[in-house]
């Protein structure tokens, strides 16, 4: 199973005139199964977190770490955007992430691309495709690769409310079917709610402010009383630490 480790993890870029602190001592760590949603205003440090943990931006002191089994895991990432080459079918897209094109390969992205509805949709070029369909294949190309972990950069951001919820059921049910770890940033509190074990508050200035255990039962309507009531509470969050605009 894999571990998140983030121990003291502090990211600052230079500035004109000052530098930007965009994490600031931040400190949690999740392991196996569990989905964590890590939520806070912009400019907070979300997605910079996420891209230290992939490897792509060095942290400026501390640590950020996703193991297996003592090694470095092997990580899927879902960008906001789907990020398809446009001149390559689905199913290109979908096998050119792996190490080599075998048969093997390209049976897992196909029963990837069945888990998300668009099996029938492998010779398509991504101009045929919806941006909710585009973005079910980069979710799809993601856990082709079988990760260890999976890191996801708000990937539903830019659907519209009944396409995003669709795809939060297919993601809970990959999830719940494969059994990876999940860290899954978002502005939508509600999104967060639910999907997630736990939920990790960032405040402006890239400070851990809460951790936030969700123990609510799946799955999860958004619209059932329980679920509401879990989101009004970390909005409450947000408004005691002076977070959003009250």
């Amino acid at each position: 199973m894999a571990t998140v480790a983030v121990t003291d993890l502090r990211k600052v870029f230079p500035g004109e005139g000052r530098d930007v602190v965009a994490l600031d001592g931040v400190s949690f760590d999740a392991s196996g199964h569990t989905f964590v949603s890590v939520v806070g205003p912009s400019g907070c440090g979300k997605s910079t977190l996420l891209n230290i943990l992939a490897g792509v931006e060095p942290p400026s002191s501390g640590r950020a770490d996703i193991t297996e089994n003592g090694s470095r895991a092997r990580v899927g990432y879902v960008f906001q955007a789907p990020r398809l080459l446009p001149w390559r079918s689905v199913m290109d897209n979908m096998t050119f992430v792996q190490a080599e094109r075998t048969e093997e390969t390209e049976a897992r992205a196909a029963r990837y691309l069945d888990m998300v509805g668009l099996a029938e949709y492998h010779k398509a070029w991504p101009s045929q495709l919806s941006g909710g369909m585009q973005q079910r294949v980069g979710i799809a190309r993601a856990f082709s690769i079988e990760p260890d972990a999976l890191l996801m950069d708000e990937p539903f951001s830019h659907l519209d409310a009944i396409t995003a919820r669709g795809l939060r059921r297919e993601l809970h049910t990959m999830w719940m079917e494969t059994k990876k770890t999940v860290l899954f940033v978002t502005h939508d509190v509600g999104e967060a709610v639910e999907l997630s074990n736990r939920i990790v508050i960032l405040a402006k200035g890239g400070k851990l402010q809460k951790d936030v255990v969700v123990e609510l039962p799946f799955p999860r309507d958004p619209a059932d009383d329980q679920v509401a009531l879990m989101k009004a509470e970390v909005l409450r969050e947000f408004e005691e630490l002076d977070l959003i605009a009250t």
